[in-house]
């Protein structure tokens, strides 16, 4: 090389993996990307259906948010070398469906579904971070900062439905809690296929 001339070393998206708890982590970041992309799949069948309406606006912004949560865990998968779930094409169905079902029951009904949907990720995410916690804070530094600030734009869209009549749906208590029995049984799948 010339004198003046910098030698240049490809970077690298990868983390460090010496010393994680490979089998968490893996688990950790498929079922939460999946989380992600199921619920891109819900927003964009809500917005199939209302994104005319008053409430498109609404739903519209918490889409960008979940599109930017999927963005960050489509990183995160590269990076920790993890593999998606296989069941990505059902979540691609089964969101898409769920959010233009609830959709056509109206504004309350898209609501009380986004109310259901983030109540139970925002309960996941919060469980993650305990288990993050016991493993070592300060190694997975990163991914909990993620998880806290994701959780905290979950809580966020849930209260957003809570604000917009989500309690006024059809059969709301039932609703909810078959949505979030759903919720429950994506993440158990997810985790381990």
């Amino acid at each position: 090389l010339p004198a003046r001339a910098v030698a240049l070393r490809p970077c690298s998206t990868r983390v460090t993996l010496e010393g994680i708890n490979k089998p968490v982590i893996d688990r950790i970041i498929r079922v939460d990307h999946a989380g992600e992309y199921g619920a891109n799949r819900i927003y964009a069948g809500q917005m199939a259906v209302l994104g005319r309406s008053s409430v498109g606006p609404i739903i519209q912004q918490m889409w960008n948010q979940e599109k930017d949560h999927l963005k960050k865990f489509n990183e995160l998968m590269v990076a920790y070398r993890v593999r998606p779930t296989v069941l990505l094409p059902f979540w691609n169905v089964a969101g898409f469906v769920l959010g233009a079902g609830s959709a056509l029951l109206g504004k309350r009904g898209a609501m009380a579904c986004t109310v259901a949907v983030e109540e139970s990720i925002s309960d996941h995410y919060n469980s993650q971070i305990r288990t993050l916690m016991e493993e070592d804070p300060e190694k997975y530094k990163e991914l909990l900062q993620t998880i806290k600030q994701f959780r905290d734009d979950e809580r966020e869209h849930h209260d957003i439905g809570l604000e917009h009549d989500a309690e006024a749906a059809p059969a709301y208590s039932v609703l909810k809690t078959a949505i979030q029995l759903g919720c429950k049984a994506a993440i158990f799948l997810s985790e381990r296929i």
